[in-house]
């Protein structure tokens, strides 16, 4: 077995470490016997590499880089990966790249800034570089997010981790996201401040496709959320389930703990 991972702009959109996410699905999946080939997908890559991909990944970026990247994306990248999306794909978009695949953003200065809508979200900028909501953070994934047909209990590589449902994670951003009606959070808020700090959730799933503020990582920190982007790319690859082998994750879990002792 194989998986393709694009990156999206690696040299422009990877803030807080995002690319310890590549690193952790690679890992995990090469310890499994896995064969991984990860492709940078930047300004000038033939947008073919990008439709031959078995999981997208783009990460964080300060505005400047994150305007640098925008018209490429909007105009050559982002009309295939919602089909790639809505095909079932899996993706993670984190910070910037969760507030680019929405409907807009709107800057704390100037007009907004139109997005793809392979989300149906919204995110416009609090204005007040004061009230930005930055700090460590703890969320509950919602019971909503494994599905009919996995669960923490039920999906391979994690029966013996039944009640792992919380994920940590350090998040910084000025904007607040919305979700439209068709978007379903990822998690629930328990310290922190998540999509916009007002009404308790974190994130968004739609179809296999998972958008998050969790810098820090996201995926050392929680690797369930990573064998679960694993699973799914394989699904869709080959269409059927492929069990993965459980991994020894007490030195994840350790790191995961000290976490929540600390905050």
């Amino acid at each position: 077995m194989n998986l393709n991972i694009a990156w999206l702009y690696p040299d422009l959109m990877s803030t807080y470490g995002d690319r310890g996410n590549i690193i952790a699905v690679t890992k995990r999946a090469e310890w499994r016997g896995i064969d991984v080939i990860v492709k940078d997908i930047s300004l000038g890559t033939a947008v073919r590499e990008l439709k031959s991909s078995d999981l997208i990944f783009m990460g964080g970026a300060q505005d400047r880089q994150q305007k640098i990247a925008g018209r490429d994306f909007l105009e050559r990248k982002s009309p295939i990966m919602r089909d790639m999306v809505e095909r079932g794909v899996p993706a993670l978009f984190v910070c910037a790249a969760y507030q680019a695949v929405g409907r807009y953003y709107k800057p704390y200065q100037g007009d907004r800034i139109p997005g793809p809508g392979i989300f149906d979200l919204y995110t416009e900028h609090s204005g007040d570089q004061a009230k930005r909501l930055i700090g460590n953070v703890v969320a509950e994934i919602l019971p909503s997010f494994w599905g009919a047909s996995a669960t923490p209990e039920s999906d391979s590589g994690h029966a013996r981790m039944t009640k792992r449902t919380t994920i940590v994670g350090f998040e910084n951003h000025g904007g607040r996201t919305y979700l439209g009606p068709a978007l379903k959070p990822l998690a629930k808020v328990i310290k922190g401040f998540g999509n916009n700090g007002e009404d308790g959730f974190e994130g968004a799933v739609y179809k296999h496709a998972v958008g998050s503020y969790f810098h820090g990582p996201l995926l050392p920190k929680n690797p369930l959320l990573a064998d679960w982007l694993i699973q799914r790319a394989l699904e869709t690859k080959y269409g059927k389930r492929i069990p993965l082998p459980a991994l020894d994750d007490t030195l994840e879990y350790r790191a995961q703990t000290a976490v929540l002792n600390r905050i």
